[in-house]
C-alpha cells in the first residue's frame, strides 16, 4: 500500500514545519500549502514533501492546490488546517477589515479546504481532518477576532464531524496554548514575548511551555488509526493552562 498523503496549510511556518516533519517520520507524504515559502520549506524536508503556493482564502486556489496534490500522489488522506493569523487588538480597537481578514484565514480557509476534500474522500472511503485551534476558544484571549475565529473553528469541526462521519471521515481540533513560534514572536518586542511566555509557564501545572513538537505529536496521533474512533473533539495541548483563568 502506498504511503498516505497529508496536506499541511501554513506549512512554511515554524509549527507547520514541525507538523510536517513528524508526519514524514510517521510515513506520510506531505504537501505544504502556504502563501510564501512553501516550495523552499518542502525542499528542506526531502523528496516525500512538496510545496504549493496557495492562499487558503481563495477558493479557486484551494481547488487547484488539491488537484495538484492528487495529480502528484494520486490521493489525499489527511488535512491539517494550520494556517492562521493573530492580530493584536482589543474589541474597542477592532476595525472591520481586521475582523474579516482574521475570519477569512482562520475559519473560511479551513471550511473551503474541507469542502473540496469531501468529494475526494467520498471516492476514497474516508479521510482525516485536524485543525489547529487555541485555548482562547474557551474565553480569555488578547484579541476578539482571533478568539472568535477559534471558537468558530470548533463549531465548524463539530458540524463537519456530523456531516462527514458517514463517509468515514474524522474531524478534530488540537488547541494549543502559547507556543514559541515565529507567529508568537511577532506579538511584541523580545522582552514582552519572554514575559508573556513566563506567565504561561507559571500558570501551567507542569510549569512549562508547549513546544511545536508537542502539537505535532498530537496531530500525528489524531491522524493515525489509533484515533479512528475519535471525532468532534477538542484536544487541548496546553500543559494544563486550559484550566487557568485568563492569562493577561
Amino acid at each position: 500500500m502506498s504511503a498516505p498523503v497529508a496536506i499541511v496549510t501554513g506549512g512554511a511556518g515554524g509549527l507547520g514545519q514541525a507538523i510536517a516533519s513528524t508526519l514524514l517520520a510517521d510515513g506520510f507524504r506531505v504537501a505544504l500549502l502556504d502563501r510564501r515559502g512553501a516550495r523552499e520549506a518542502a525542499g528542506r524536508l526531502g523528496e516525500s514533501a512538496t510545496g504549493i503556493t496557495a492562499d487558503v482564502t481563495d477558493e479557486t486556489a484551494v481547488r487547484a492546490a488539491l488537484d495538484e496534490v492528487e495529480a502528484t500522489w494520486g490521493r489525499i488522506d489527511a488535512l491539517v488546517n494550520n494556517a492562521g493569523i493573530e492580530p493584536q487588538h482589543s474589541l474597542e480597537e477592532l476595525d472591520p477589515a481586521t475582523w474579516r481578514a482574521t475570519l477569512e484565514v482562520n475559519l473560511t480557509g479551513p471550511a473551503l479546504l474541507i469542502k473540496h476534500c469531501v468529494p475526494r474522500w467520498r471516492r476514497q472511503g474516508g479521510g482525516r481532518v485536524v485543525s489547529i485551534g487555541s485555548r482562547v476558544w474557551l474565553g480569555g484571549g488578547a484579541t476578539g477576532s482571533y478568539s472568535a475565529s477559534k471558537a468558530g473553528l470548533v463549531g465548524l469541526t463539530r458540524e463537519a464531524c456530523r456531516e462527514l462521519g458517514p463517509l468515514g471521515v474524522t474531524v478534530n481540533v488540537v488547541a494549543p496554548s502559547f507556543v514559541r513560534t515565529p507567529l508568537n514572536a511577532e506579538k511584541g518586542d523580545a522582552g514582552f514575548v519572554e514575559a508573556y511566555a513566563r506567565r504561561f509557564a507559571a500558570a501551567s501545572p507542569l510549569g512549562r511551555l508547549v513546544e511545536p513538537a508537542d502539537i505535532a505529536g498530537a496531530v500525528a496521533f489524531l491522524l493515525s488509526d489509533r484515533a479512528r474512533a475519535i471525532t468532534g473533539e477538542v484536544l487541548h495541548v496546553t500543559a494544563g493552562t486550559q484550566l487557568a483563568p485568563f492569562i493577561p
